[in-house]
């Protein structure tokens, strides 16, 4: 269960890790003491032995301990108690019988003047290093073996691994425990952004993390968590006062039908007064019906699955189908529909949508026009775009709403004085269906003196 924690896998690792490179630079250095221990005897012994056999060959026949003594301490510094010096004067071939042992390869070197290092077993507690300097005087004349125990060397090395022994467990203990102390330390942010996000529910987003103040990853995860509880708490936000909004626009119409219904039910009445109130009840199902299915269509755009009809449009004459649709509309509000230039222009996309995107600017165009003002809807291409404008002579929209307008149920103060039975929904629609058409849609506005809407539709490649 220990090991779920971060802070314990990290220990474990650290420890591991440092195990490891222990064990590594452990042995590493007990090989190269050995080596170098090993190579520093060697040279010793070379050196002894070289002494030794320049002696001879100035004249001396023996050697008395104090002056083998006295050449081991010259190269050693000491005068080791388990050293081994012998002359054979009769050759290398006849000197098997001496008290150190000669293998064939010593004898094949010694024959061709060559040194012998080896190491013997058997002589004693310890094993014995060996070396066979040749005296030549233009040939073989004799063979000096010296060695020496190798006693020394092998508790030194044996000293060296107690004390890595010692030193290892310790090392690990300090090690481990200032890994966990430090993965506690370094994890103390993470704990208090587990449990400031534990306390966090939909009606405290506005709640913030607190990083380490370093500057470190942590510091940008806690940034990252609280910038994503701000989308989150912006989220809520809109969708609480979507379904206040969409709550309130529902309650009016279904609040009118069924006063109609109940005052058609309240008392017996002339057929034309029953046609009158079911004609009303169809207007307000109608009203509800356009509601439901904008905030339908709102919904599946949010949800990336609006079903689209792609196919080759011809923007010019979707727009005169259009214009003819609302002329009866703007002839009613006494406003004047015209067209600007309108180049030809072909745009991938569905029909049915783009002609109720182009409908609902020209229907906002026309209602929030006074009489006697105009609507004026132009095409134009700019390279790989489609420009669709709609003009208006009416009330305008000031610089904070044009922020705001294409939010749904959003409707300006001067929309609101205008009346009408608009529910907020027709430039958030407007403006779904050009970017699922791949465009976008912009607006210029004074207030008080009108507006123009600007769609850039991506034409056919």
């Amino acid at each position: 269960m220990m090991l779920r924690t971060i802070r314990a896998r990290l220990t474990l690792w650290y420890t591991s890790l440092l195990t490891l490179s222990f064990l590594i630079l452990g042995g590493t250095g007990y090989a190269l003491l050995a080596y170098t221990l090993s190579q520093e005897s060697d040279a010793a012994l070379r050196g002894v032995a070289q002494t030794l056999a320049q002696r001879v060959g100035g004249g001396a026949e023996t050697f008395i301990p104090a002056e083998i003594d006295e050449v081991f301490r010259r190269f050693f510094g000491f005068s080791p108690l388990e050293r081994y010096f012998e002359r054979l004067p009769s050759g290398p071939s006849s000197s098997r019988g001496g008290k150190l042992p000669l293998s064939e390869q010593a004898l094949k070197n010694a024959s061709r003047g060559l040194p012998t290092f080896e190491t013997l077993e058997g002589l004693g507690p310890y094993p014995i290093r060996v070396t066979w300097p040749v005296v030549k005087a233009g040939r073989v004349s004799g063979v000096i073996q010296v060695g020496m125990s190798r006693e020394n060397l092998d508790k030194t090395l044996r000293r060296f691994l107690w004390i890595m022994a010692g030193i290892f467990p310790v090392a690990l203990l300090l090690a481990g425990g200032g890994g966990w102390a430090l993965a506690r330390k370094a994890l103390q942010p993470v704990d208090r952004m587990t449990e400031t996000a534990r306390r966090i529910s939909a009606e405290h987003l506005d709640r913030q993390v607190h990083g380490s103040g370093a500057g470190d990853e942590l510091d940008r995860l806690a940034q990252t968590l609280n910038e994503m509880l701000g989308r989150l708490n912006t989220a809520f936000q809109e969708i609480r006062q979507f379904s206040a909004d969409a709550s309130h626009e529902l309650q009016t119409p279904l609040t009118v039908l069924k006063g109609e219904i109940e005052v058609g039910l309240r008392s017996p009445r002339r057929p034309e007064e029953y046609q009158a109130i079911l004609r009303s009840a169809l207007e307000e199902t109608d009203r509800i019906a356009r509601l439901v299915e904008g905030l339908l269509l709102l919904s599946r755009s949010d949800a990336g699955v609006l079903r689209m009809d792609r196919r080759p449009v011809n923007l010019k004459n979707l727009i005169e189908d259009v214009l003819k649709e609302v002329q009866p509309l703007a002839g009613s509000h006494a406003v004047q529909l015209r067209t600007g230039p309108m180049e030809p222009a072909q745009v991938p996309g569905d029909p049915d949508r783009l002609r109720r995107l182009i409908l609902n600017l020209v229907d906002n165009g026309i209602k929030y026009t006074p009489p006697g003002g105009s609507v004026e809807i132009s095409l134009r291409t700019d390279e790989k775009w489609a420009l669709l404008r709609v003009s208006d002579t009416g009330i305008g929209i000031s610089e904070e709403d044009q922020e705001e307008i294409f939010r749904r149920f959003y409707r300006t103060a001067g929309a609101r004085a205008q009346g009408g039975s608009g529910a907020g929904l027709g430039l958030a629609i407007a403006r779904s269906i050009a970017e699922a058409h791949g465009g976008r849609i912009q607006v210029e506005s004074v207030a008080g003196q009108g507006s123009r809407f600007t769609i850039s539709l991506p034409l056919s490649s």
